[in-house]
């Protein structure tokens, strides 16, 4: 019988993004605090003999399935490597979050690869024995690694949990222009000022005194970030876009709401792309491996 397993690469949202100064391994300085919504990609995956990747869904197209830069494979080959010597899998993603997007895309699928690697090859090890080898993947890894509302200091990557009072309950509009924006262009045209700590913790205060320090360099490289917001902020005070672009999005208290403004949008910019979610719990017990399941 056929070994599978399949696991969910939630999509994380950045609900404030304080950029701080610069590091000196050429990368920023930043305070965010991630959150994570209840749907995104999909990825499954059976024992095999060796490695391989099909790509499948709406954004397939975008990504180079086996190569060498693709995060999955570049999960899975380091999870066999450090953890699984001799190990192999045969992963199917299906993609439907957007690339270069601020959403994660990329970063929460080589996360669900660990956590998916981690069952389907009976490792059964606590999540944070993978933190190091997620964070040498990329900055959101070890957050998307965990997909539990966190503050990520340093390049995003030191992690600490931490529960912002109502957000579980919130339903949520993610909006994308279809415009990719690349990091590394936000960050450069970033004016290099220290604009103060992340200091608040409530919903409130995050989209009444937090702030993303990219949005205003990404409105000026993508306009349509600027109407999209705009648009958003008719329906919901907590418009915000997304890490570096050019997902937005925006937070309700209920599913009629998220509604009502998803049918506006797709009225006023058709062809976008959209996805309405719940904000993932604070405690996941299915994003940890069944020992610690077993604590919660």
């Amino acid at each position: 019988m056929t070994v599978s397993e399949v696991e969910t690469a939630y999509a994380k949202i950045n609900l404030a993004l304080h950029v701080r100064g610069r590091l000196d391994d050429g990368y920023h300085a930043i305070e965010t605090l991630f959150a994570f919504v209840d749907d995104g990609d999909r990825l499954s995956a059976a024992m095999a003999n060796t490695m391989s990747l099909r790509v499948t869904g709406p954004f397939a197209s975008s990504l180079d399935g086996d190569g060498h830069d693709n995060l999955v494979m570049r999960a899975a080959h380091s999870m066999a490597e450090q953890f699984a010597p001799g190990r192999a899998a045969a992963l199917s993603l299906d993609k439907h979050l957007p690339v270069a997007s601020g959403i994660g895309g990329g970063s929460a699928d080589a996360a669900a690869a660990i956590r998916l690697l981690d069952r389907l090859w009976g490792l059964d090890r606590p999540l944070q024995d993978y933190a190091a080898l997620a964070s040498s993947l990329g900055a959101d890894v070890p957050a998307c690694l965990f997909s539990r509302t966190a503050l990520g200091t340093g390049r995003g990557d030191d992690v600490a949990f931490e529960e912002i009072d109502g957000l579980a309950q919130a339903h949520i509009l993610l909006v994308n222009p279809g415009i990719g924006v690349s990091t590394a262009q936000i960050f450069q045209r970033w004016n290099g000022r220290d604009s103060g700590a992340l200091a608040q913790r409530s919903l409130a205060a995050l989209f009444g005194e937090a702030r993303n320090d990219l949005q205003e360099p990404a409105i000026a490289l993508v306009p349509e970030i600027g109407a999209l917001l705009d648009h958003l902020r008719q329906f919901s005070p907590s418009a915000r876009m997304s890490g570096s672009g050019a997902t937005c999005f925006a937070l309700f208290d209920s599913d009629r709401d998220a509604m009502i403004a998803h049918s506006a949008i797709a009225d006023r910019f058709p062809g976008y792309w959209t996805m309405t979610a719940r904000m993932r719990p604070f405690a996941c017990a299915d994003a940890l491996p069944a020992s610690e399941r077993a604590a919660t």
